[in-house]
């Protein structure tokens, strides 16, 4: 599991995860439905070997104000790590196809108790209008899953040769519609949960056919067991069960040297933000909300960056936003429930 460092502290006898600050593991699997501690997003169950997006992260150029899209977000994994990574002033937009997942997604978000965040569900090629927009793309693509062949006998039945081959197919077309969206400068992770090449090293060799990227290496601990592959100057990362602690997976980061290197935010966008109602100045005296203010969206009030409402705007134009910032609180009338 890894911690969430605004509520939680792992104990100090816990076996750490080595690529992961606030990642331990566990002697046994709880019934984390039972823990209210769960509940209130003082940790996420998350497979280890996924937590080293963190390190990939470590390698990128510092600066402040970033935009940071997660296109295949749920359920929430990747997400509140990369929330406890950004500073307050960056924006997480946390994205997912599939209807059916954007709940939980949602919840998970919620749980975590950042104000920095924008959940929304839109196909990949729905981004294309925001060209130059992120600072930071990942990308954890759907794949074959062979990396869950240990623990799940059910991946194993429904792999095939023909799915393998569908799913290459659909991941070009995934980081071919996301890459305008990034910014020249922007890096992009790449991962799966996959071992085969046609889904990995494969898809990284075919976006520098027609794009121009840097290759970015990341630092190793022979211990980790995490083998670094080379092709070409291209570098990527491979967990294999049996070296690792860890299921399978696969990543790789790159810096994008060509397309634009920012967004013009339309200035004329209309904001859909209501400021809180005076009587329920109260509410500020809940919250350390550094950077943000409080707004009315519906019967609910919501904790968001003031200096990211022309994001938001921008953002609600283009895509199916479905939440944004922390909920607060509840109105009814001149009753406030937290």
């Amino acid at each position: 599991m890894r911690t969430n460092p605004r509520k939680f502290s792992s104990p100090a006898s816990a076996e750490k995860i080595p690529w992961c600050e606030t990642g331990i593991f566990l002697n046994e699997r709880p019934s984390y439905t039972l823990d209210p501690i769960f509940h209130s997003g003082a940790y996420y169950v998350q497979e280890a070997s996924s937590m080293f997006v963190e390190q990939a992260f470590h390698q990128i150029e510092h600066s402040t104000n970033r935009i940071v899209l997660d296109l295949c977000a749920a359920p929430g994994g990747k997400s509140t790590h990369l929330l406890s990574l950004l500073k307050s002033n960056d924006l997480l937009v946390s994205n997912e196809v599939i209807r059916s997942r954007v709940s939980v997604l949602n919840e998970n978000i919620r749980k975590w108790g950042h104000q920095n965040v924008v959940v929304c569900s839109n196909d990949p090629a729905d981004f294309s209008n925001l060209e130059g927009l992120f600072d930071l793309i990942l990308v954890d693509a759907p794949c074959s899953g062979e990396g869950l062949f240990r623990r799940d006998a059910s991946a194993i039945q429904q792999w095939s040769v023909d799915n393998t081959n569908l799913c290459a197919i659909r991941q070009h077309r995934i980081l071919a519609d996301i890459w305008p969206a990034l910014k020249s400068g922007g890096y992009l992770i790449y991962s799966t949960c996959t071992f085969n090449p046609e889904e990995n090293e494969e898809n990284l060799k075919w976006l520098a056919e027609s794009n121009d990227f840097e290759s970015i290496r990341i630092p190793l601990q022979e211990n980790w067991g995490v083998q670094e592959m080379e092709i070409d100057s291209l570098f990527g990362y491979r967990f294999l069960p049996h070296k690792v602690k860890g299921e399978g997976f696969f990543l790789t980061l790159i810096r994008k040297k060509d397309g634009n290197d920012s967004y013009s935010i339309p200035k004329k966008i209309k904001s859909r933000l209501e400021k809180m109602p005076t009587q329920f100045a109260e509410i500020r005296n809940w919250l350390t909300t550094e950077n943000s203010d409080f707004f009315a969206k519906s019967e609910f009030l919501i904790a968001f960056p003031e200096d990211k409402i022309s994001v938001l705007n921008a953002l609600s134009e283009q895509l199916r936003v479905i939440s944004f910032g922390l909920p607060v609180a509840q109105f009814n009338k001149n009753d406030l429930l937290p």
